[in-house]
């Protein structure tokens, strides 16, 4: 593996967006989107590595150094309260973390509330600073069927259309935070490897004010 710039992509849809925006200005390696089960990939001629990893996870592999730089959606950042340096929002996989609930429960009446959530750290701070007591409920996954079956009162997850809670008879009580994905890097790189982390954080605000125009 080279000694220039390592980054750590997402996998999936978001891995794909943020591929599109890497090759716009300039950062593109064709084999990264070539169907094989490759996750590391030496772009020799440049002097990048890139890694494929689960979004979740992107991160880690930066605040630890296995990776320079990165792409991650702010939730990730919230909720494992990464220590990375967050230069900028790409604008892409914007959505909300929101406390949601049967539309007859009786939210903003309760102090002390089941809260079931893929989110405990980002649950936990929000509930303590409005006041209420909550009993966390950790799932990691079909969410909104938690009040359904009266495992929780409400539940704290991610709202995109919010299409997926009318068909479950659920609503929103709640905005906690809005979340797009964000361009990271390692502190230690941002020291030694600034000029390339910097060009890249500078074509990527040019590409956004080329948008706005």
């Amino acid at each position: 593996m080279n000694g220039g710039l390592k980054i750590a992509l997402p996998k999936g849809r978001l891995g794909q967006k943020v591929y599109d925006i890497l090759s716009k200005i300039g950062y593109s390696y064709d084999e990264i989107m070539q169907e094989s089960r490759k996750l590391v990939f030496c772009d020799e001629k440049n002097g990048f590595t890139y890694f494929l990893v689960k979004p979740s996870d992107v991160a880690t592999y930066v605040e630890y150094g296995a990776a320079d730089i990165g792409f991650v959606g702010r939730d990730i950042l919230l909720e494992n309260k990464s220590n990375v340096y967050e230069l900028c929002d790409l604008g892409i996989g914007k959505c909300r973390i929101c406390v949601a609930g049967k539309r007859d429960f009786p939210y903003h009446e309760k102090n002390h509330l089941k809260v079931a959530t893929i989110f405990p750290n980002i649950s936990r701070d929000f509930f303590r600073s409005s006041g209420k007591t909550v009993d966390i409920i950790t799932l990691h996954g079909s969410i909104e069927i938690a009040p359904l079956v009266k495992l929780s009162d409400v539940i704290v997850d991610i709202v995109e259309t919010g299409t997926t809670l009318k068909e479950n008879n659920l609503t929103v009580f709640e905005e906690i935070v809005s979340i797009s994905t964000r361009y990271i890097a390692n502190k230690v790189s941002y020291t030694y490897k600034n000029k390339e982390i910097s060009r890249i954080l500078d074509l990527l605000n040019s590409l956004k004010d080329a948008k706005n125009d």
